[in-house]
């Protein structure tokens, strides 16, 4: 960019009002513009925020990071924003550290940055069960994607060009999947991904999730799993959808023959067949659906 971008740091919040105006006003140094999406709060987290000189979004109860960034992207595209740069309200994220997060961008090597924690002298100060979830994580979507360079996939410290996120498109996810939905989006679309060391600290925090760990992971999982699904339909619905049918086809020609052969009709074996040949009936016209609507929307420019 020959030009000085305009930035917008753009903080989803929920009840974080001992940590938001830290967060705000070092933004504000490095910023053009702060908005701030106070989702559902029952503290004076949206208030402090907003007398501080933020934009806010307000929504009148709690629906997920993921719907907060998709309110903090409209406006973010509205008041003209270059850059967007996402940080969490609770302090985890040091928006002192904003310009070392864009400078790839300023420099014309990535559509999208990520602030990592395992790269150079990145420093990780978290639990131990989060580290491992974090590695567990990072293990399936680069499986996943086929893409081996990103190590922090759920870094919630990202920049983004917004030509990147109008490729990206819309995502669905409501919740914390939303990191690794815009992550697998953005890879499977080509978009180019670099990490830069920053600092993330979780002690001292009062609430560094407000979800248990087992829910928020299986979140995760479950938004990496359906795009897995959706970007691949025919190999992991049709692939066992065909193995289903094969199945009913062998059992129910083992049924007629054990009828022939004894004059005795086996219901069990009956039900497994009708239900691999519904099943596997189900699973085949599912991956026909999405494979049809995957290249209708590639085809559109999704």
């Amino acid at each position: 960019m020959d030009e000085k971008p305009f930035i917008v740091a753009c903080i989803p919040a929920y009840n974080e009002e001992k940590t938001i105006a830290k967060v705000v006003l070092q933004a504000m140094k490095y910023a053009s513009k702060v908005v701030v999406c106070d989702d559902g709060s029952r503290d004076m987290t949206g208030e402090i925020a907003e007398r501080l000189g933020a934009v806010i979004i307000r929504h009148e109860r709690n629906l997920g990071k993921g719907a907060a960034l998709r309110s903090l992207f409209e406006v973010g595209r509205k008041i003209g924003a270059d850059v967007f740069v996402t940080l969490d309200a609770d302090g985890q994220h040091d928006p002192c550290e904003i310009p070392r997060l864009i400078k790839p961008i300023i420099d014309g090597r990535a559509d999208i940055v990520i602030g990592s924690r395992y790269v150079g002298e990145a420093v990780l100060e978290a639990p131990f069960y989060r580290r491992v979830g974090l590695r567990v994580v990072n293990f399936l979507i680069r499986k996943s994607t086929k893409k081996g360079a990103v190590k922090d996939t759920q870094s919630g410290f990202r920049a983004f060009t917004a030509e990147a996120l109008e490729r990206i498109g819309l995502f669905e996810s409501e919740g914390f999947g939303v990191e690794s939905e815009l992550l697998v989006s953005a890879l499977m679309k080509g978009l180019r991904v670099v990490e830069v060391p920053v600092t993330v600290r979780y002690r001292g925090l009062m609430n560094t999730s407000k979800r248990n760990p087992f829910s928020h992971g299986g979140e995760i999982v479950s938004v990496i799993i359906r795009m897995i699904v959706e970007e691949r339909p025919l190999l992991y619905l049709g692939l066992p959808g065909a193995l289903l049918l094969m199945v009913s086809v062998t059992l129910g020609t083992y049924m007629l023959w054990l009828f022939n052969a004894s004059r005795y009709f086996s219901i069990p074996v009956a039900l497994i067949t009708l239900g691999a040949a519904s099943s596997g009936i189900v699973l085949i016209i599912a991956a026909l659906i999405l494979y049809a609507l995957n290249r209708v929307f590639k085809r559109m420019g999704r």
